[in-house]
């Protein structure tokens, strides 16, 4: 089990170093240059001998293979460099931007779990095979939305023409209900189509039909002996997809106007600040890691067949 855990942490380390990497360079090939487009207008009055010298305290005009290795071994000690739009450390506008976003991105996970096992539900305990179809279908018309088409049709309809929900000015709840509604939908999607799945083929087996064949009533199969075992290959596609969260929350916080880390890329994509753009994509890829390691740490504890093939005590 030491093997398999120490094997698991080495290839999210790899990963990561992957992302830093590929990220760098992309990010080196982009043209145009964020210190020109700061600091190159007449209204600061700043020379050429003053935009150099900023220049190379940013160390934009050192050699790439230095700027590499000055750039990992910053983010190895913590320290993401200077925003070169906010004149502030990469690391305080992360921190300042993340709350947001994590509640966010935990409202809108919790809720897409709550609409996948509802849907789930519902297409199995249906006692119409129309209604079952119907409700099987539902996950298909999610996930082909486009998520900022959502939130403006949302925005439109329950804002608007209803008036419901305000988003101008909001509350502090008032103000996240529809962004949550909107990163769930497509989110709960998959989710939903495998747990539909999952428990379509688990009902099947016979120990299901041996239950049954007992007397128990089709919810209490459902809950005993059918949820626990579907749910297994679940946790894999929903760790997958809590990784993906950050990605929906740029488009959704960029359609509700929120100030977090989709607000945050936003602004550093326009303003080509590649100092937070690569801190955003390596946050991300950690997020995507950590949380795909811990689901595969997970697994074994929920799955005692996989502690026996590891050398885990059962």
């Amino acid at each position: 089990m030491s093997r398999y855990i120490i094997g698991r942490i080495g290839q999210a380390l790899l990963v990561l170093w992957i992302a830093f990497t590929a990220s760098f360079l992309l990010l080196q090939a982009l043209p145009g240059d964020a210190i020109l487009i700061k600091f190159q207008n007449p209204e600061l009055g700043l020379g050429p001998e003053q935009i150099a010298a900023l220049r190379d305290a940013y160390g934009v005009d050192s050699p790439l293979w230095q700027q590499y290795l000055q750039a990992l071994g910053n983010f190895l000690t913590g320290n993401f460099g200077y925003s070169v739009v906010g004149s502030v450390p990469v690391a305080h506008e992360l921190l300042t931007n993340l709350p947001a976003t994590a509640r966010l991105a935990s409202l809108g996970f919790t809720l897409a779990v709550l609409i996948a096992l509802g849907l789930a539900f519902l297409a199995t305990l249906a006692p119409f095979a129309w209604l079952r179809t119907a409700i099987q279908s539902i996950p298909s018309l999610f996930v082909s939305l486009p998520v900022f088409w959502l939130g403006i049709m949302l925005i439109q309809i329950f804002s608007f023409r209803l008036k419901w929900i305000s988003v101008i000015n909001p509350g502090e709840f008032e103000g996240l209900i529809l962004p949550v509604i909107t990163l769930a939908i497509p989110i709960s999607a998959p989710l939903a189509q495998i747990l539909i799945r999952n428990i379509d083929e688990v009902s099947t087996q016979p120990f299901v039909a041996v239950a049954r064949a007992k007397g128990a009533s089709p919810s209490w199969v459902l809950w005993r002996h059918v949820v626990k075992n579907a749910l297994l290959p679940t946790l894999t596609i929903a760790g997958i997809l809590f990784g993906e969260l950050l990605a929906g929350a740029v488009i959704t916080e960029t359609v509700f106007g929120l100030n977090g880390i989709g607000g945050l890329t936003e602004r550093s994509v326009r303003f080509q600040d590649t100092s937070v753009i690569q801190a955003i994509v390596v946050f991300s890829a950690l997020c995507f890691v950590a949380v795909n390691l811990a689901v595969d740490l997970l697994y074994p504890v929920f799955d005692p067949r996989l502690r026996r093939l590891k050398g885990a005590p059962a």
